[in-house]
């Protein structure tokens, strides 16, 4: 699996130090291992897992904006411990409600040597921090209009809202219309897989 990754983030300009190679690879072991049992993903082939859960989610890296950063409905850690291990300078948080998923990335923080990052179990309008946060992510947490309602309370005066799309989500961004201030949809070219992305970037009103 180490030489697919090197491939892949050869393949998309994302140049990591060997300690940050070596912990995705671990994280992706710990995975592999815990999935076995709790069934924390449905994609297992290793190729699929270096590309759609790690390249995935580094690529979302440039429209991070700030230090202190919040994956909700991280699930397996995604994109969350990814980003961490890229910039251990950065702060996140890792919020998901279901019980088996954060003791799993609770599990993989603490393998990971990961200080920069926590795991918290809880809905995320229940969620109620000191602190707010610079940016705010989604992979698959929920339509955009939800992402926002549930979340912005969580958000700071100047943060940013993103979220990780599939398909150009044209009916989504409707629903959005009135709820927020300005979105950018932004597509992502993955090299190495034929998929189509889109990262939206959220200000609040």
């Amino acid at each position: 699996m180490r030489d697919l990754l090197i491939t892949a983030l050869n393949e998309n300009d994302i140049v990591l130090p060997e300690i940050a190679i070596d912990k995705l690879i671990h994280y992706l072991e710990i995975m592999q291992s815990w999935n076995k049992v709790f069934n924390l993903t449905s994609i297992t082939e290793p190729r699929e897992m270096v590309y759609l859960h790690i390249v995935d989610s580094l690529l979302t890296a440039p429209f991070l904006t700030g230090n202190k950063f919040l994956d909700v409905g991280s699930g397996a850690g995604l994109p969350g411990i990814p980003l961490a291990i890229m910039h251990p300078e950065h702060k996140w948080i890792l919020l998901d409600k279901n019980n088996k998923k954060t003791r799993f990335m609770t599990q993989a923080i603490a393998e990971l040597n990961l200080t920069n990052a926590s795991a918290v179990q809880n809905r995320a309008e229940d969620f109620h921090p000191d602190a707010c946060f610079d940016s705010i992510l989604s992979r698959a947490y929920a339509t955009l209009a939800l992402f926002v309602k549930t979340t912005r309370h969580l958000i700071c005066k100047n943060g940013t809202f993103i979220a990780m799309k599939g398909k150009y989500p044209h009916d989504e961004l409707q629903e959005l219309a009135g709820l927020t201030g300005e979105a950018k949809v932004f597509p992502i070219k993955m090299q190495g897989m034929t998929l189509e992305r889109n990262i939206v970037c959220i200000k609040p009103e």
